[in-house]
């Protein structure tokens, strides 16, 4: 179950990047304890250093501070590497809407050095982070691959950006990449704080605090949450998936939906604390719905999530209890 089988030869090397982010730092976590070499590249500049300081002591673990828009950078990076797990880009959609030219460098430009630095090192597989964004205002629950609507932001565009470039370079460059739609993913690291800091860990700082959160809109949306040890078993069975599932991008998630509303009074329950949120206007950009057909990934990757929402949300709970 899970991603306790997958195993990769001694000696693998694998290049994470975004290594100092949530999803970044926990990849790197499961890599070392499988024994496989670790180069991570952040710049820092979203990622946080400590979440990747208490690796620095194993020998298995090199950090290169770097920025992905530099080519220079990820052609050094991907030397001697057998996989890419690549994870850097600057997410939030409302953010995205203020600065698009910025999203643009970074998560496309970015995204298309590190393309071309694999191709050029021969990496095996390039494994990237896609986004359930890329749906749009495709009303249609649950969402399919292959059934899109119109784009709502330039976060989002740049996420479909990336998949069309890593489908021509495994079409005409031989790079088997696979692209991996997230669902809202949730768990241990991920920050809580800043404007665009994402609902779960945000609620919960603050409910620990004995602050009022707010929730955007009236909280009837809803949203296939996922939690992040099932995000790491899919980059790990992507890696080993079979030349025929190349080139394709694929939905990310356990396949629930839960509605906000009922996340914050689930979460004020396990806290044991008595506060209303307030409530704001609606997120330019956000989708109202979403829900994942994972059954592509079931059958072409061979994911099969363990963690479903309640058991990911208790552990979370458990985490930022301690850590916050």
């Amino acid at each position: 179950m899970g991603y306790s089988e997958v195993n990769f030869a001694p000696n693998t090397k694998f290049l994470v990047t975004g290594a100092a982010g949530f999803i970044g730092s926990n990849l790197c976590e499961a890599l070392l304890k499988k024994g496989c070499k670790v180069l991570a590249l952040d710049d820092l500049s979203t990622g946080k250093i400590q979440n990747v300081e208490m690796f620095s002591g194993d020998p298995n673990y090199t950090f290169i501070k770097g920025d992905v828009k530099d080519l220079d950078t990820c052609m050094k990076a991907c030397e001697g590497v057998d996989y890419v797990l690549h994870q850097a880009a600057w997410g939030s959609v409302p953010r995205s809407l203020e600065m698009p030219l910025f999203y643009c460098m970074n998560n496309i430009n970015g995204t298309l050095n590190m393309l071309e630095a694999a191709r050029q090192n021969g990496v095996k597989k390039f494994v990237y982070a896609s986004s359930s964004s890329v749906y749009g205002d495709e009303p249609n629950l649950p969402k399919t691959e292959g059934r899109e609507g119109n784009l709502l932001s330039p976060y989002a565009l740049t996420k479909r950006c990336d998949e069309e470039w890593a489908k021509l370079y495994t079409k005409f460059y031989g790079l088997d990449t696979c692209g991996l739609r997230y669902f809202n993913v949730f768990g241990r690291r991920q920050d809580p704080d800043g404007a665009y800091a994402a609902v779960i860990p945000k609620f919960l700082k603050q409910l620990l605090h004995g602050e009022t959160p707010t929730i955007n809109g009236d909280g009837r949306q809803s949203r296939d949450f996922t939690y992040i040890e099932n995000v790491i078993e899919a980059n790990l069975k992507a890696c080993l998936a079979p030349h025929e599932a190349a080139g394709e991008a694929y939905n990310i998630a356990y396949g629930g939906r839960e509605y906000l509303i009922d996340i914050y009074y689930g979460l004020t329950d396990a806290l044991g604390v008595d506060i209303e949120p307030h409530f704001g206007p609606d997120r330019k950009g956000d989708i109202k719905h979403s829900n994942a057909d994972i059954s592509k990934a079931r059958r072409l990757l061979g994911y099969d999530p363990d963690y479903s929402f309640q058991d990911g949300i208790k552990l979370a709970i458990e985490w930022y209890k301690e850590n916050l």
